[in-house]
């Protein structure tokens, strides 16, 4: 059996896509879905059980579990970046994840687990995933620090080979749709084209960056959940490492491309940046995709134009947009 967490939510549904693409469908999904829509992820997949994310934490933390597991994908966190309360991301993101990481290993279970771009924090110490750099990063909010602290605490108890981190860069695609604020800007922004015919975007405070020259590595959920698959079949492949294209896009090529999708021409509107945000925004983030490749990891990233216009077109043009349907 295979345990998503976060499995109704936007990564983590789009995994248990692939795996039913792949013939699988001995999945026990582990997540919350409250009175969100997520739940609407789920219609169209093939999974064995749904199990709230409390009861399955309850169950491994008593070394409890009912059934035999092949492996964890702990896709299931909190993925607010401006999420106050940081007790709840602390246990939440971190003593969570650490109580599932600590049951696989203890039954040698394959364990693939969500880390964050945002660990980099504003990018000064770079972006390479080289795990003699990961302690010198420092987060400039508490989402990406209780990302960064399991990250740390796997490298602590030297556990970098015996289970795999991924820090996903600026994912988008279908069923991210429940995420609210934390959507994409192609999903926002879609939606402000149809509602308005115009997309804003905030200006730019440094002299070095057009307005909407702002640059991010934005990486289509398909591509993600490719590599994630392949992960999976290589349990031999551990550590912790970076998840995006490798090549940086500016916010300006993204709503072009969603404009080029829609057959509409561009039109950008500049507004500025609430002054609360200006000393936490990423200016440019980019994957150091070196360590995966080096893995022999075929990873292979769809163009931005063409990720955005199978999104657009295939997805959120649609009446029912949602992977698996």
């Amino acid at each position: 059996m295979i345990v998503v967490t976060g499995g109704a939510g936007f990564i983590g549904s789009a995994f248990v896509w692939k795996l039913n693409q792949e013939g699988i469908e001995d999945i026990v999904i582990v997540d919350r879905l409250g009175t969100s829509e997520k739940w609407k992820n789920l219609v169209g997949l093939r999974y064995t059980d749904y199990l709230h994310r409390d009861a399955f934490g309850e169950m491994a933390t008593r070394d409890a579990v009912p059934f035999e597991v092949s492996a964890i994908i702990h896709m299931g966190a909190c993925s607010s970046t401006t999420e106050r309360d940081a007790d709840f991301l602390w246990t939440n993101n971190f003593a969570y994840t650490r109580t599932l990481a600590e049951w696989a290993l203890k039954h040698a279970v394959r364990f693939i687990y969500a880390s964050s771009a945002a660990t980099y924090g504003d990018g000064t110490q770079g972006f390479s995933d080289l795990h003699d750099k990961i302690a010198s990063l420092k987060p400039i909010n508490m989402y990406g620090y209780s990302k960064q602290v399991f990250d740390l605490w796997v490298l602590r108890n030297r556990l970098e080979y015996k289970v795999t981190g991924i820090k996903f860069f600026n994912v988008f695609g279908p069923n991210e749709y429940h995420k609210g604020d934390m959507s994409s800007v192609i999903f926002k922004s879609f939606h402000q084209i149809r509602q308005t015919g115009k997309v804003q975007l905030f200006k730019s405070y440094l002299p070095e960056y057009q307005d909407g020259g702002q640059m991010r590595d934005f990486v289509y959920v398909k591509d993600c959940v490719n590599v994630m698959w392949w992960l999976l079949q290589n349990p031999g492949t551990n550590g912790i490492f970076n998840l995006g294209t490798g090549k940086a896009r500016t916010w300006n090529d993204l709503i072009g491309a969603v404009y080029a999708a829609m057959d509409l021409k561009t039109r950008i509107e500049y507004m500025d940046m609430p002054a609360s945000l200006r000393s936490q925004y990423q200016y440019f983030t980019q994957a150091d995709m070196t360590k995966l490749k080096q893995t022999g990891c075929p990873a292979a990233f769809s163009s931005l134009e063409d990720s955005v216009r199978d999104y657009v077109v295939n997805y959120l043009q649609k009446a029912d947009p949602h992977l698996g349907i």
